[in-house]
């Protein structure tokens, strides 16, 4: 009798194995890349190449990878509509409009002449093409927020640019596709734009609205991450009915809810936690997985075509970053990090290349031959290395500077007393101080609970320690440390008064009402 059955067919199919071998390649890559230097983004696309259909062909890219990926994708756009600095937006909007006007102009236009002369292509076929230059994504943007710069001034500038141009660029693409639909004839250019400006409208209107009566209504943490990423997937959805990519809704349920959920809050750090761990790997795993370097470089015209490709996204992105630079008198780093943000091809190229290539002309070939295909998947894989390697380093170096001038200066020992009494107001007291206190400073919260030292009972301790214990659950959640105290006195005051000056509290805050 066969005890065990060792008997391995490639590719593995079975669910739970392809789960573990995807956790593994999150946990391990990191580590690994981490003492080459190399940012684990990178980890991530490369180990998809390996182990997908055009490396050893350990997993094939099923429809698993297909659904997280797309969520990792509505993730990367919607965190970065989340993390945005609105006051810092409000004072960029324009620099923002700038760069991602330059970055839609410059790359297509460089494009279009490269397209014709080079490469011999028609002018529709050029102009789909150099749409796909223009395009980025914000792949490199989960670095960012490892190095806690992601309310940078260059940074609010990168992201509104991606949403101006991966805008503009997805109205090329509908238009292109129109053209092949029959859709193009009368009206279809302006009621398109009519669809995506009442539905950003839409969107704009209803959804801040909506979600203040829900955080108002429902206080469970649960439930509200279930509620936001419902919101997040109906503004893709929307989108995508009017003809436009996702992308765009996902970013702007971010844009939206902004401003309803704290940066420093137990849910901002779920939808953070749970966007980076899993669902954002998986995208950058899928990417990997649509690699295929045999046929890149066993066929010239591809490696050609890839190489074409390349260069002009790569060049017209960073001379719309050196534009937006002199134009608005920036530093040389703000510019390193505006161009590592802005050269990542993924979403709107990958979308653009698909519609592309299952158009067929009259003649029976493709919009977007095979040599393209090819050559769009090696830029997505080059440009998201670039684009993390830049990142990476402007990100290290923006942070380094920040934290020589938090050294440099002299900062008071802040300590915020929180005494519990009520446990309904217990998990508003905390919030509150979440969102007010120095996150550069550690152990800086103190909850306090004072019991009458003339008591006999010991209910009044029992409740205390719960009060205590719920209020380090919600820190904790939020990944920041909570120092629990306990009082015996006369009364609730003089417990923290002396409890104030005991522990030379800056902050005291005793109270909130809903």
């Amino acid at each position: 009798m066969d005890w065990f059955d060792f008997s391995l067919k490639l590719p593995i199919t079975d669910p739970t194995w392809i789960f573990l071998l995807v956790l593994l390649i999150i946990l391990f890559a990191p580590m690994l890349l981490s003492r080459l230097r190399i940012p684990h983004i990178i980890g991530m696309i490369l180990a998809g190449l390996v182990i997908g259909e055009h490396g050893f062909n350990i997993l094939v890219r099923d429809s698993s990878f297909e659904l997280f990926g797309k969520v990792g994708l509505y993730y990367i756009m919607f965190l970065a509509g989340l993390e945005m600095n609105m006051g810092d937006f409000k004072q960029n909007r324009g620099k923002a409009l700038m760069l991602g006007l330059l970055a839609f102009v410059i790359p297509i236009g460089i494009g279009l002449v490269t397209n014709i002369a080079l490469l011999k292509y028609g002018v529709l076929t050029s102009v789909l093409l150099a749409s796909m230059y223009a395009s980025h994504t914000l792949v490199a943007y989960p670095i960012v927020i490892r190095y806690g710069v992601s309310r940078h001034r260059s940074v609010s500038i990168a992201v509104g640019g991606t949403a101006v141009t991966d805008t503009l660029t997805l109205l090329v693409l509908a238009v292109v596709g129109g053209l092949f639909k029959g859709e193009s004839g009368g009206l279809f250019w302006i009621w398109l734009v009519v669809k995506v400006i009442f539905l950003g409208a839409l969107i704009i209107f209803f959804f801040p609205r909506i979600g203040r009566w829900f955080f108002r209504r429902y206080d469970d943490n649960v439930m509200q991450f279930i509620f936001v990423l419902a919101m997040v997937f109906l503004g893709a959805g929307l989108m995508e009915f009017v003809g436009m990519e996702g992308i765009l809704g996902a970013f702007l349920a971010g844009l939206v809810l902004n401003r309803l959920i704290p940066h420093v809050s137990p849910l901002m750090n779920h939808l953070e936690f749970v966007g980076n761990a899993l669902f954002i790997p998986y995208f950058l795993i899928g990417v990997g997985m649509l690699i295929d370097v045999h046929v890149i470089f066993s066929h010239g015209d591809a490696l050609r075509v890839a190489a074409v490709m390349i260069v002009v996204a790569l060049a017209g992105k960073w001379i719309a970053c050196w534009l937006t630079q002199k134009i608005y008198k920036m530093e040389a780093i703000e510019r390193e990090l505006m161009y590592g943000l802005s050269n990542a091809q993924a979403a709107a190229t990958l979308a653009a290349v698909l519609v592309g290539y299952n158009i067929i002309l009259p003649n029976g070939e493709r919009l977007l031959n095979d040599d393209v295909l090819n050559g769009t998947v090696l830029l997505i894989l080059v440009s998201c290395i670039v684009s993390s390697f830049i990142t990476e380093r402007a990100a290290r170096k923006i942070a380094m500077e920040e934290a020589h001038v938090e050294e440099h200066r002299s900062v008071e020992q802040e300590r915020i007393l929180i005494p519990l009494s009520n446990p309904d107001t217990i998990e508003d007291l905390i919030n509150l101080s979440l969102v007010i206190r120095d996150p550069k400073q550690k152990d800086n919260l103190l909850a306090l609970s004072v019991i009458n030292d003339d008591s006999s009972s010991g209910n009044a301790e029992l409740r205390g320690k719960r009060c205590l214990e719920k209020a380090a659950m919600i820190t904790a959640s939020a990944d920041v440390r909570l120092r629990q105290i306990t009082r015996y006195d006369l009364n609730i005051a003089s417990g923290i008064i002396h409890t104030a000056k005991e522990y030379k509290a800056t902050d005291v805050i005793i109270g909130l009402h809903r």
